[in-house]
């Protein structure tokens, strides 16, 4: 296996154990759906077709470091791609298609911005969506259909294969975001090696493990976590479309229960989804004891979704060991941060008022003026942390700053972006705010969605956890961000929630229950609370509310005669 020890093995990811001639039968990929059997890829068979698409792709006209967008299904046939792309030194990346909660017009401009910026050679996208894209692509689109009517390898001289090497480019992970995704992290085959190698020893591997995911590959914790880091180690990898997860949540259970999983990853909501929509008969004869770890990442960690998730599943082998948290971000590969096996997170309880207006997390063991954070572990192998202020100066513990970090496994830079550079110093700055005690990292927000109201600064994911809960907002659909008032001279906190109900006694209800709520637990006051319908909120290509692409939407409904203060 590929750790810290074995690294000087391995020189591209084309070293990946699924990629090689040895146990031929073992399974890479077993693919599952709520609609049909398993489908079970062995090495050979991976091996076989991944080949066969870089034969496609080759046929195509592509070149070693050109830059394949697949905007696909999360299906088999994406994967294929991606492996093909990798196998003639071209540089894929993984891409949302478009769905029903995305304006075609929107993503198209979108997708052409970074066609231009990029210098994109071909998008791969599905036979349904090929004639739409083709329309309006300013470069050339292939369908499914279309290449694997090229996949084969007849007529394809050897010489025409030019494996990569290990400074090159291996693939792009685009941040995502709602305008454009121009900003792709460009990452070497030796940088995404070291990654896998130190989070492997972070987590502590094992030959015997088995990867359960339904997480998309567009993201850095679904690509990395939950695809490369399986197939490169040679374990197996239980993998499903996230459309298909959101409508059967069930799914992710019974996959660790039929093939014995014993890690996976989650962003927060998931946990809250989870426990939400799985219903008893679901999961009657489902028991999760093989598990080793459910890792909480991607999001701000909340505990009362950790707890709720633990009570509910216990019954079924769910125990409080197998939390786990870690902090990651696209530009280091994935994780940043870990906490160890076998143990749950720490927890800090810590003023609210000192976190606010000192920048201080100040232990305390009142029950009233306190917040409670989760730890996201200690650093990965060959990574380091500091928190800086503002001058960029170190920050001791317990002193809330920006996350900085520095490893071996960073970006090589911003795809085509000269004009940005992500280092300082050799310091990769996050965005992030956080501090550090007893060298484990606890984030409190980002950076520029702080909202200073009245010498406070409030972290408006606390006021979106404290909103979600109120009865009639659509859970995980309510947003929390600051504007500025010259009358009063600071910020003023706005809430946006989506509800259901049309009626406006109810509505009524609603709105004086969240203000009541936030100014209950959090002594702060909101100024304004707009109730709006589904699918109001815009969220990014990642699912998470877009705060600022939110702003802009509240402030412009409020510029028309409709707009009302709450």
């Amino acid at each position: 296996m590929l750790t810290p020890e074995s690294r000087f093995q391995y020189q591209t990811l084309l070293d990946a154990a699924a990629l090689q001639a040895n146990r031929g039968d073992a399974p890479a990929i077993i693919y599952v759906s709520s609609e049909q059997e398993p489908v079970k890829v062995s090495r050979d068979a991976f091996r076989r077709k991944t080949r066969a698409y870089g034969a496609g792709f080759l046929q195509l006209g592509i070149k070693p470091g050109d830059l394949i967008i697949i905007a696909h299904l999360q299906n088999l046939e994406s994967i294929f791609a991606f492996w093909g792309a990798l196998r003639i030194g071209a540089i894929p990346s993984m891409f949302p298609t478009l769905t029903e909660k995305l304006d075609p017009q929107v993503y198209m401009h979108n997708m052409n911005a970074l066609v231009a910026r990029s210098n994109v050679r071909l998008i791969f996208t599905s036979d349904e969506f090929a004639p739409t894209m083709a329309q309006t692509a300013d470069c050339p689109v292939i369908s499914s259909s279309e290449l694997a009517a090229l996949a084969v390898e007849e007529g394809i001289p050897p010489n025409a294969w030019h494996p990569p090497r290990p400074s090159d480019i291996a693939f792009l992970q685009h941040s995502s975001g709602t305008t454009g995704l121009q900003k792709g992290v460009a990452l070497s085959h030796q940088a995404v090696l070291n990654q896998l190698a130190n989070y492997a020893e972070a987590i502590a591997l094992r030959p015997d493990d088995v990867i359960v995911s339904w997480l998309p590959l567009y993201h850095d914790m679904g690509l990395i976590a939950g695809f490369i880091q399986p197939l490169v180690q040679g374990i197996p990898l239980i993998l499903m479309s996230p459309f298909d997860w959101v409508r059967h949540p069930a799914l992710l259970f019974r996959a660790i229960h039929d093939f014995k999983g014993t890690l996976t990853w989650l962003p927060n909501f998931a946990y809250n989804h989870l426990t939400r929509r799985i219903r008893p008969r679901d999961i009657a004869d489902v028991r999760l004891d093989s598990m080793r770890m459910f890792i909480n990442c991607s999001e701000p960690v909340r505990q009362d979704s950790q707890q709720r998730f633990l009570q509910r599943f216990s019954d079924i082998g769910v125990r409080e060991e197998m939390l786990a948290v870690s902090y990651a971000m696209a530009e280091n590969t994935f994780a940043v941060t870990q906490t160890p096996p076998g143990r749950p997170p720490r927890l800090d309880t810590v003023q609210r008022s000192a976190l606010q207006t000192e920048k201080i997390a100040l232990p305390s063991q009142d029950q009233g003026d306190v917040i409670t954070l989760v730890s996201c572990g200690p650093a990965i192998p060959h990574t380091e942390i500091r928190v800086l202020d503002e001058q960029g100066m170190a920050l001791p513990e317990r002193h809330i700053g920006e996350i900085a970090i520095r490893s071996d496994c960073m970006l090589t830079g911003y795809y085509k972006r000269p004009d940005l550079n992500p280092f300082r110093d050799g310091w990769y700055l996050t965005g992030d705010l956080g501090y550090l005690a007893d060298g484990e990292v606890y984030i409190v927000g980002r950076k520029k969605d702080l909202i200073i109201h009245a010498g406070k600064n409030i972290f408006p994911q606390d006021i979106e956890a404290i909103v979600n809960d109120v009865p009639g907002v659509h859970p995980g659909r309510a947003v929390a961000f600051g504007v500025h008032d010259e009358q009063e001279g600071t910020e003023l906190i706005v809430v946006v929630a989506e509800v259901d109900t049309q009626d406006l006694a109810e509505r009524k209800t609603i709105m004086k229950s969240i203000r009541q709520e936030v100014a209950r637990r959090t002594d702060v006051t909101v100024s304004y609370v707009t109730l709006v319908e589904p699918k109001w909120l815009i969220k990014t290509s990642s699912g998470k509310i877009a705060r600022a692409a939110n702003r802009e939407k509240w402030l412009a409904e409020r510029r028309t005669p409709k707009a009302t203060r709450a």
